[in-house]
């Protein structure tokens, strides 16, 4: 500190407060002093914050010692939330308040630097006192500092600022903030009376270069994009502390409620083991859901929620609890994931994955949140998929990854506002207004075109039946002035600001009128007086519902709702989307060789080992089921039966949902020209469901090929245009760009209000996208205008991402990328998550309870596959659906239906339907009533020897003869009236013919139908592939092992995956006890029919319970002799003596002493296969803690020391007393420390002294020591 320019008294307050300063602070104080601009990039928690406002309170204090510090603002602190600045107004003052006190005590001066705010929370009264008397460090945030350059007022407090502090920059520069931030810093450059010095704080960004170039402007980039800024690049990488947890229970593509209660128990414990924990969740739904679970476990009083639709007094009230260290945990979303001072936190807990590498990093940042803490964080994943997200999350911080940021390019609406609130103020020359644009680095590549066609729309407004509206400036063509209308500054001041509006209720506490926060409209819309629903932890029971008010009264703690807001879902990362890929691929590998993922995830990942597990067993069962495991190298699409009869297709596509979005609603337009229905679809971050109908049938792998790499932009632009992101986008910039304004006569104009304004202004622009579609022919036609091309632009690059569909399309396309087509009986385990998603997946309006996916059967994490592949349909499914749907005849009349169905029948196919003699009968009849005929085909046509013929009905007599012209009929007929006038062409008529025979046959091929129908292939096909086409018959590979393209009618097909089906969830049902006991006795062989005899029968029973630990009376008297007919001991002692059994005890006893030793009867003791002592050694684990008695030390002793020895040896080795060496060696045996080579030895220990006839002549067989426990 004594080496920088810093004034004694600052230099003094800084020791005292902090001793030493940090990296960013020593590197950026130099940069910031010397007047360049900074850009400091460090981890959260190492104090550049201070490190920017140090050099600027240095500099206000000295200018005070110096001489008079005049009252005007000269800092100007943007911070991207309400909370932080007021959080930095109150950092502040400690600064402030020390270096004035120690300017005081060493010269005596009275100096008063003041900070203050002013954000969207600030009353009144406040504003005007800040016009007054301007502090000299201002705190705001964007949108606040938009409304003071716009006013007059605002602009002249502003017009003395030297020093912009940008703070938390990386939080604003990816979005429409960004890009009006941007062109506010410019508005204030151009503002202010001196040179503005800007100053940018970042956490982690990548590449840093990009956030410079944002933090400089466009003027300050030279043509290499060098931006002239210091940048001090401190670094992301920080030691964490930072662990997956999952449940007991299996993880689900929809968690149970149980599961969910183990999740809560888990954070209560991990709550209760920390002071402060903060929890983080993805929605403010699951913020009061999981704030109401943890307070029945902890305590109302120790827990509760943070989020933005709760009042700034309530946010605020948590904070500071929390601080104070009355609350344990607080459960957040992103509304505390920058660096609002909230006291020290011990742990970070995620539900769910965050979707972003930089957003985990900057929510676990929020633990330890000082200088040299070690952040400790918990991630709990909420699916299998996220599971496998949050191991590639963890594995992308254990690198050092980082996602790519990505600037908005140039959004006209926001550039539309700006324009207004500019000429409100000012009168501008157009090309200053234009340079000025295009000096703000998401606006550099602003062409005069598109300058010019805002200019023009905001001049000229909107021409609609009631007349021109939104026309906001005036523009002066011939002199080159733009300037602002009457009311139009208004306008801009009310109605200005990115964030569009999202169309909540006001919740209003009466009577005290209390603003407690803010629900969804639909929410609102659907609660009726008296529901009691949950907000800040709080209950409120609702009074009544007024526009845009819920009017609530407490409810004293009443069991509540979760209210529920709606929203898009972020999308994941395309750098974590990558690293999952590589996670997957990384996972096949190690299956394609055989070898068992799970250790490698252990490992590696370093997952626990449950996770590991459920992770391996996962992608175990996908790739059984797939044949690979989906990855952006390797796409996967997989078709099957749902339960109504229709079909689903699912796309792995692990690009994240924007790539995903854009496949699914371009494929989804493709289905739709095709085969002129609309499609329900969904898109997730890994996958894409189509639902198809009972009409639509292809070829599953010219899926691949639908789209094409230069013609799908256009086809996503028409999909694009019926989607409800296209009207919300209208709406969103339709409001920005203040052709729709949000207050209007001082009130606020209600959202649904805003909603028909906005669809007025679409219908006098783009009156295509609202006709009717019968009156529009082809593709319709987008205007040139400059909201509808950016609201088209939003959904290309927001809420999709088209170059990258592009791009994977064109790897299809060169073969970069391996594709591989599935037609299976049930969805694959990694098509679980897909068809169960949430509706912000959906690409249509269909609500969720209509939704075709609801209709499928999915298996649970614990019911195994037992088929060894899901996609081999059953061979008995197979033979008893065709013998079902063979036609039988029991009389004339059914036999003439079969003619009818089939068209024509040969003599066998005739002596199927009944028995023989019954089949001539019936035929005879019809012969003799003239209802049906013989055909005699002409032997040269025959594709066999002899002559063939096809029985047939009078009614298909004309079209059998249009395909057989040249046949002969046996006996004339006459033929109905009403099928005697039909002409049938021969491709008809083929068709028809094969149409009857696929609703009959089964699974078949074109050469086998060509061969009974004596046609050609060619024809054969033509007729198939006419079918296909109208969704009649499906084409696949339908018997196991089939090598050859198969045919099948959809219906009978559906029926076979059906009862594959029911085959493979009986395969998984439960049995009774009963059978369970049945089962057993027979697999123990100690059911008498089953029982094994002799010595290799026992041999057969001894390898089953090999390593089998039991009493050792009950081996012979009850084990063995249950199993073995007429057992002889003399068996297991010659299996002994031959080296192929062994005996002894493999587990370790528990804390074993002289006095505890059990008796050897009691002992465990196994029989175990000689060959598999040592995997059986390393299983068991030998106890230190062991206590001998002498006698039984001195003879392990012996043991060791003179290896294996018979009885008489060790007991003269011993010295000790035959008695006493017999209970040694049965102590030390019950111990599993001694084994002989002999069972007979071991049995003899167990007979009593007093009753052996002969000592020496049992126990003295050669005994040895093994280094068994």
């Amino acid at each position: 500190m004594q080496s920088l320019r810093f004034h004694p008294a600052v230099v003094r307050w800084f020791e005292q407060t902090f001793g030493s300063p940090t990296e960013p602070q020593v590197r950026g104080w130099p940069a910031i002093q010397s007047g360049r601009q900074v850009l400091i990039s460090a981890p959260t928690g190492s104090g550049k914050t201070l490190a920017a406002f140090l050099a600027s309170l240095d500099a206000l204090f000295r200018e005070g010692v110096e001489a008079d510090l005049p009252d005007e603002t000269q800092v100007v602190y943007v911070s991207p939330l309400k909370a932080l600045s007021n959080d930095i107004r109150k950092n502040l003052q400690e600064p402030l308040a020390g270096i004035r006190a120690l300017l005081g005590e060493t010269n005596g001066l009275e100096i008063d630097v003041r900070a203050d705010v002013r954000t969207g929370d600030t009353t009144a009264a406040q504003r005007q006192a800040l016009i007054k008397k301007p502090p000299h460090i201002l705190v705001t945030t964007p949108e606040s500092l938009y409304l003071l350059l716009t006013s007059d007022s605002g602009r002249q407090m502003l017009s003395t600022a030297r020093t912009l502090i940008l703070d938390e920059i990386h939080a604003v520069v990816d979005d429409r903030r960004g890009a009006h931030l941007a062109l506010s810093v410019e508005r204030l450059a151009a503002l202010t009376k001196n040179p503005l010095q800007r100053i940018g704080l970042s956490a982690t960004q990548k590449p840093i270069e990009e956030v410079a170039r944002f933090l400089v402007g466009a003027h300050a980039v030279d043509d290499a994009g060098n931006p002239d800024c210091e940048i001090i690049d401190i670094g992301h990488r920080r030691e964490l502390d930072l662990a997956i947890e999952i449940p007991k229970s299996p993880l689900e593509a929809v968690m149970s409620n149980e599961v969910w209660e183990e999740i809560y128990h888990r954070l209560a414990e991990l709550i209760q083991a920390h002071r402060t924990t903060l929890v983080f969740v993805n929605t403010r739904r699951m913020a009061e859901r999981v704030t109401h679970h943890l307070s029945e476990l902890l305590g109302a009083d120790a827990v509760t929620s943070h989020h933005g639709s709760l009042s700034a007094k309530l946010r605020l009230d948590a904070e500071d609890r929390l601080k104070r260290g009355e609350l344990k945990a607080l459960v957040a979303t992103a509304s505390l994931e920058l660096g609002i001072d909230i006291g020290s936190v011990d742990l970070v807990c995620q539900l769910g994955t965050t979707r972003s590498i930089t957003t985990l990093l900057q929510r676990v940042g929020r633990a330890e949140h000082r200088r040299g803490g070690l952040p400790k964080g918990r991630v709990f994943p909420l699916s299998r998929d996220e599971l496998v997200e949050c191991a590639a999350l963890l594995r992308c911080v254990q690198r050092g990854e980082l996602d790519r940021l990505s600037i908005p390019e140039k959004p006209l609406d926001v550039l539309a506002q700006q324009i207004v609130a500019a000429a409100s103020t000012q009168d501008w020359d157009e090309n200053e207004l234009f340079e000025l644009a295009r000096s703000a680095w998401p606006y550099r590549n602003l062409t005069r075109q598109e300058f010019d066609g805002v200019v023009k729309m905001l001049a000229e407004g909107f021409s609609t039946k009631r007349g021109r509206r939104a026309a906001l400036i005036h523009h002066d063509g011939v002199n080159h002035r733009i300037r602002g209308r009457r009311g139009a500054r208004l306008t801009a001041l009310t109605s200005g600001g990115a964030i569009p509006d999202n169309a909540d209720y006001r919740v209003i506490l009466e009577p005290s009128e209390t603003f407690v926060g803010t629900v969804n409209e639909d929410f609102a819309v659907e609660s009726l007086a008296g529901d009691i629903f949950q907000l800040g932890n709080a209950s409120w029971r609702i009074l009544r519902i007024n526009s845009g008010v819920v009017r609530v009264e407490d409810a004293k703690g009443q069991p509540p709702g979760i209210p529920f807001w709606l929203g898009e879902a972020p999308a994941r990362t395309t750098e974590l989307s990558k690293a999952l890929s590589d996670l997957r691929t990384e996972i096949e590998k190690l299956l394609i060789d055989g070898q068992n993922p799970n250790e490698w995830l252990a490992e590696e990942m370093r997952l626990p080992p449950e996770a590991a597990e459920q992770l391996g067993d996962y992608f175990a069962d996908g790739y059984r089921s797939l044949g690979a495991i989906p990855s952006q190298q390797t796409l996967v699409m997989e078709r099957f039966f749902d339960e109504s009869g229709g079909m689903q297709l699912v796309l792995h596509t692990p690009f994240g949902s924007r790539i995903n979005r854009a496949w699914g609603l371009a494929l989804r337009k493709r289905f739709c020209r095709s085969f002129n229905f609309e499609l329900q679809a969904a898109a997730t971050d890994d996958a894409i469901v189509i639902s198809l109908g009972t009409q639509h049938s292809f070829p599953l792998e010219e899926v691949f090929r639908y789209l094409n790499s230069k013609t799908v932009r256009d086809l996503l632009v028409q999909a694009l245009l019926d989607a409800p992101m296209f009207t919300i986008r209208w709406r969103w910039n339709a409001t920005r760009s203040l052709a729709v304004p949000r207050f209007r006569g001082g009130a606020k104009i209600a959202a649904p209000l805003q909603r028909m304004e906005s669809e007025n202004l679409l219908a006098a622009v783009f009156p295509d996208q609202l006709a009717c579609l019968e009156h529009i022919v082809g593709d319709r036609e987008i205007p040139d205008h400059p909201l509808v091309k950016q609201t088209i632009e939003d959904c290309l690059t927001e809420a999709m991402d088209i170059d990258g569909l592009e791009d994977v399309l064109r790897r299809i396309e060169h073969g970069q990328i391996r594709c591989i087509a599935r037609d299976l009986p049930e969805p694959s385990p990694l098509a679980s998550e897909i068809l169960n998603a949430r509706p912000y997946a959906f690409l249509d309006n269909t609500p969720l309870e209509e939704r075709r996916t609801r209709a499928v059967y999915t298996r649970r994490a614990s019911e195994r596959n037992g088929s060894g592949g899901l996609g081999v349909l059953d061979a008995a499914a197979i033979d008893k659906v065709v013998k079902e749907a063979r036609p039988e005849a029991t009389n004339a009349d059914e036999l003439h239906d079969a003619l009818m169905l089939l068209g024509v029948m040969t003599a066998e196919e005739m002596q199927r339907t009944s028995s023989g003699e019954s089949a001539e009968h019936f035929m005879s009849t019809l012969v003799a009533e003239n209802r049906a005929t013989r055909l005699i085909l002409p032997t040269q046509h025959s594709k066999h020897r002899e002559v063939r013929g096809f029985w047939l009905a009078a009614e298909r007599l004309p079209m059998i003869q249009a395909i057989y012209p040249n046949a002969v009929v046996k006996r004339n007929l006459t033929v109905p009236e009403a099928v005697r006038g039909k002409n049938w062409e021969r491709a008809d008529a083929i068709r028809e013919l094969v149409r009857g025979r696929m609703e009959v046959c089964g699974p078949v091929t074109a050469d086998e139908l060509a061969d009974i129908l004596e046609l050609s292939c060619s024809e054969i096909d033509a007729a198939l592939l006419g079918l296909e086409a109208e969704g009649f018959i499906l084409r696949g590979k339908f018997h196991p092992n089939g090598t050859q393209q198969e045919w099948c009618d959809r219906r009978l097909l559906a029926r076979i995956h059906r009862l594959t089906i029911d085959r493979l969830r009986a395969e998984i049902q439960p049995i009774s006890v009963q059978d369970f006991y049945r089962f057993l006795f027979v697999w123990q062989r100690v059911d008498v029919d089953h029982r094994v005899e002799g010595p290799d029968g026992l041999q057969s029973v001894l390898e089953q319970l090999d390593g089998c630990e039991l009493p050792l009376a009950a081996w012979e008297s009850a084990v063995l002799a249950a199993r073995v007919a007429d057992y002889d001991p003399e068996w297991l002692d010659r299996l002994c003596f031959s080296g192929r059994v062994g005996w002894g005890r493999l587990s370790a006893p528990q804390n074993p002493t002289a006095r505890t030793i059990a008796p050897l009867r009691s002992s465990p003791i196994a029989l175990y296969q000689r060959e598999n002592v040592q995997d059986w050694l390393l299983l068991s684990r030998a106890n230190s803690a062991m206590e001998f008695s002498v006698a039984n030390q001195v003879v392990l002793d012996a043991l060791q020391s003179g290896g294996a020895l018979f009885f008489t040896e060790l007991v003269r080795r011993t010295g000790l007393l035959p008695s006493q060496v017999e209970e040694a060696l049965s102590q030390l045996a019950a111990l599993g420390l001694v084994t002989s080579d002999s069972f007979d030895g071991l049995r003899a220990l167990l007979v009593p002294s007093h009753k052996r006839p002969t000592f020496g002549r049992n126990i003295g067989k050669r005994r040895r020591k093994t280094n068994l426990a």
